[in-house]
């Protein structure tokens, strides 16, 4: 069957490359300031009022260095279907906060890249379930330039 030329854009796998690069790329900048002001960023997390107070420095600690090594491992293409549903899981979960207090109308940071942003806003929300959108079309048509493939190639040619 043929494939009318947007379909065949849409599901490109360069297209699906790029995505991956540019999530990777996000998810590696949004953890450069949480890694280096991680007490502002467990206010933030606090103010959310979604995790037990005894989980939030450990969450403050362990989240921003777990989004680096997920983007990492997504722009060199190592464990990437791993990454992105990883990602998309975190993305899902960063979504599903931001709705719930935005229905409580809590005025606080998404604390996603820095501590003096806008408050959330239903933008907040669309933005994030468009990289949840993102991160499924990497799921389903990302093929090329993953450095697993490099070596177990390589593996192949030695056994």
């Amino acid at each position: 069957m043929m494939q009318t030329w947007p379909v065949r854009l849409l599901t490109h796998e360069y297209v699906a490359l790029v995505l991956r690069l540019y999530i990777g790329g996000l998810f590696i900048y949004a953890s450069m300031y949480k890694i280096g002001y991680t007490a502002e960023f467990a206010e933030i997390i606090a103010s959310y009022r979604l995790v037990p107070y005894w989980m939030v420095n450990f969450l403050a600690v362990f989240m921003p260095w777990f989004e680096l090594v997920c983007g990492v491992l997504l722009i060199i293409g190592f464990r990437a279907k791993s990454a992105v549903v990883l990602i998309g899981g975190m993305l899902v979960l960063f979504t599903i906060a931001v709705v719930i207090n935005l229905w409580r109308d809590s005025p606080i940071p998404c604390g996603c890249f820095s501590s003096v942003e806008d408050p959330i806003s239903w933008w907040t929300a669309g933005r994030d379930l468009v990289w949840v959108a993102m991160t499924v079309h990497i799921y389903y048509f990302d093929k090329i330039l993953h450095l697993e493939n490099h070596f177990t190639s390589k593996i192949e040619k030695i056994a």
